[in-house]
């Protein structure tokens, strides 16, 4: 049997959880056939942390990383994990996608949306890729928990610029739901559900989920909880949606 979690294990699992649910159920949707391999392509997935275990679930995931590090963190993950012949890595972004890809039931964009120069373009990209009936898990950054967050850091003039302006700061471009259906409509692509992703993990000291005996399980339990219910969106340190090609 597998040793207890880590204390680094707990807190990925309050941060991920909501998206891990809503992926898991997309591909064990009564009209998905569970004897076909579904073709993944993560964008940005790094070392393989959405990658190895849904290659471990029988899927076939294909890494596309600007990191040649990563991708040689990754190879490494999935030898160990014993999927290598399910996950295959290549150096690019999501401007090289179309050249390296030619066909995807599922595109993983996570964390990705927020740095690049044109959000539609990159949408548009992303949707001539996934077949018909295919969808994108879209993880993004949600502007107006950043703004909240600037505030309680003592940092008023950097939440006040980022209310008005979604591309200011560092962590690149920060999104609102108002503003992500029109862009995913632009590209062909209707949302079919949204949650809303660590609405209450970013708050929560670590030290309490590591000390505390159940505390991270009935955090993950509460986001759950949350996850769907639209007035927590604006709450959310993240965004998920869900969307069919």
């Amino acid at each position: 049997m597998p040793g207890p979690a880590s204390a680094s294990e707990r807190r990925q699992s309050v941060r991920t959880g909501v998206v891990w649910t809503a992926i898991h159920e997309l591909l064990a949707r009564p009209e998905a056939d569970p004897s076909t391999q579904a073709r993944i392509i993560d964008i940005g997935g790094g070392t393989g942390g959405f990658a190895v275990p849904l290659a471990a679930l029988g899927h076939r995931v294909e890494v596309i990383d600007p990191s040649p590090d990563a991708l040689a963190a990754l190879g490494r993950r999935a030898r160990e994990s014993g999927v290598a012949d399910r996950i295959t890595g290549q150096q690019g972004d999501l401007a090289d996608l179309a050249d390296l890809v030619e066909e995807a039931d599922l595109v993983l964009c996570h964390g990705v949306l927020e740095v690049v120069d044109d959000p539609a373009a990159a949408l548009a990209t992303i949707a001539g890729v996934l077949r018909p009936g295919g969808h994108l898990s879209l993880l993004v950054a949600q502007r107006h928990a950043a703004v909240v967050a600037r505030a309680m850091a003592g940092h008023f003039q950097a939440a006040r610029e980022l209310l008005d302006n979604p591309s200011t700061g560092r962590g690149g471009r920060r999104f609102t739901l108002d503003e992500l259906e029109p862009l995913l409509a632009g590209a062909g692509l209707a949302t079919t559900s949204v949650h809303a992703v660590r609405v209450f993990a970013d708050l929560v000291p670590g030290a309490l989920l590591d000390s505390e005996p159940g505390a991270a399980a009935a955090l993950v339990e509460l986001e759950q909880a949350v996850s769907s219910r639209p007035d927590f969106f604006p709450l959310a340190t993240q965004l998920h949606v869900l969307a069919r090609h």
